[in-house]
């Protein structure tokens, strides 16, 4: 077997997809983005809802750029799928988790089993968006489309599909779904038949690192981690003794911050602290809590480009830096600001109702949602030290989110940890360390968490103490906002 492979990593965002092409001969990794696309969704039928047609018009122009190369995986978001018929094809456009048809549905699905029960038997943390809630509300709306459907597949796994492997879940983003046993590794027969549903819809589970198809060149389709932040925790560059008192947070649209664990908890207090148990590609759990991340910097720099402002991130930072410090707060995951549309105005209206001081200039705006998520991540931070009994030292920063150098820093202040920041493309050599592991060039994720740790460049941030009484002061008034 050669000790040299080329591997394509598709890494699938809310927002963007790219495509990385990486070579690797057995002691050196070089890699490059090769296509880079926007992810738009669509509106169909009155919902919202991701453009496959176009997206895999842009895997197939990557494909293409790669020219040569031995196998490929896909990362994407988690909980959303889409619907293959008797012949493999798909039925309808996946719904987009944003969409409004899942309003209300968890306290609905509580009539059928109480919210700590769901727990007790999946650990993810109960939120509308979560797969089994878009189900019941798909199955409420439209149960013609349900019933003409042979097969339920994660997005990732749809995308492989669709360029002809064999249809499959992989494990990593089927533990997103509700639905999913993290002890077994297996779907939760409690929980499908307590809402009647059939484990015949949903194709066969498989470990990361499966080998699901071939495309006519020969190049292998890996299923890798498919859940992003799976991918991008299998890239934390940390040291195995050192886990005990690490935790991550995979900083892109979405924050999940937490912690490796070798078992789930499961228990109420868990439930009551909207923490998840998600299987990781090195099969550990990995214990996090959902936050909404950057997509509050994202949509408002949309908002402001829809009146005619257009701020680069970078400028949007430097107002934020100028801005009088912690004066306003949000809790970033009101449900005001989970869809899409004025998020500055939204956010206002939030500070008037709470009687904060109203941030009226666009740096204002921008430096209560950065000293808000900083918040709340201490606020995470604070509640996974609770559950698991560890005292956290380091924070491992994965992604795009690590390229904030204003958010690293008021984070590390905030919460009085030291912060490394990096890998920047975290969830992408993720995906790339899973494929050399299918494909026999590496041998475990420790292996290529030791080379990402060798080859790649990681930011220190240091928490400054000279104004930690002032974060300790808003932390307390960030709080009663969370009450």
């Amino acid at each position: 077997m050669s000790n040299t492979a080329t591997v394509l990593a598709f890494d699938f965002g809310a927002s963007s997809g790219r495509a990385i092409r990486a070579v690797y001969d057995g002691q050196n990794l070089n890699y490059e983005e090769i296509h880079r696309f926007e992810n738009i969704p669509i509106e169909k039928d009155g919902h919202l809802c991701w453009d496959v047609e176009t997206l895999l018009k842009e895997i197939h122009t990557a494909i293409q750029k790669a020219g040569t190369f031995d196998s490929l995986g896909f990362d994407t978001w988690g909980v959303d799928f889409g619907l293959l018929d008797t012949d493999g094809h798909l039925l309808a456009n996946p719904v987009h988790y944003r969409d409004a048809r899942t309003n209300g549905k968890p306290e609905q699905a509580a009539a059928c089993m109480p919210a700590e029960e769901l727990y007790a038997h999946t650990g993810n943390q109960i939120m509308a968006i979560n797969t089994l809630f878009q189900l019941l509300a798909l199955r409420e709306q439209d149960p013609e489309l349900l019933q003409k459907a042979a097969q339920i597949l994660f997005m990732p796994d749809l995308f492989a599909a669709l360029l002809g492997a064999e249809p499959v879940c992989e494990r990593s983003i089927a533990s997103t779904s509700q639905m999913l046993d993290p002890r077994t590794g297996q779907w939760s027969r409690e929980v499908l038949a307590a809402y009647g549903l059939n484990e015949n819809h949903f194709a066969s589970l498989v470990a990361s690192g499966t080998v699901t198809g071939t495309l006519t060149t020969g190049a292998k389709i890996i299923a890798v981690a498919g859940h992003d932040t799976q991918c991008a925790s299998a890239a934390m560059p940390c040291a195995e003794e050192d886990a005990e008192h690490t935790a991550f947070l995979s900083c892109g649209t979405w924050s999940l911050l937490g912690t490796e664990l070798d078992a789930p908890i499961l228990t109420a207090d868990s439930c009551q602290s909207g923490l998840s148990n998600e299987l990781g590609a090195n099969g550990k759990i990995n214990y996090l809590k959902n936050i909404i991340g950057l997509w509050l910097i994202q949509e408002s720099r949309r908002e402001y480009k829809r009146r005619g402002q257009a701020y680069s991130f970078a400028e949007l930072e430097q107002q934020a830096l100028a801005a009088e410090p912690l004066s306003s707060f949000i809790d970033p995951d009101a449900p005001e600001f989970v869809v899409p549309g004025d998020l500055p105005g939204r956010i206002q209206e939030f500070c008037r109702k709470t009687g904060q001081p109203v941030p009226e200039t666009v740096g204002a705006v921008m430096r209560c949602i950065y000293e808000s998520l900083a918040l709340k991540y201490r606020y995470a931070i604070e509640q996974l030290s609770a559950v698991t009994g560890r005292a956290f030292m380091t924070l491992h920063v994965l992604g795009g989110g690590t390229k904030d150098r204003l958010l690293c820093q008021m984070t590390a202040d905030c919460c009085g940890l030291t912060v490394k920041a990096g890998p920047v493309e975290a969830t992408a050599l993720g995906n790339i360390m899973i494929q050399l592991k299918a494909l026999g060039l590496l041998d475990s994720i420790t292996q290529g968490r030791r080379l990402i740790a060798e080859t790649e460049v990681i930011k220190t941030y240091t928490p400054s103490t000279q104004n930690y009484a002032e974060w300790n002061a808003a932390y307390d008034r960030f709080k009663t906002l969370l009450q």
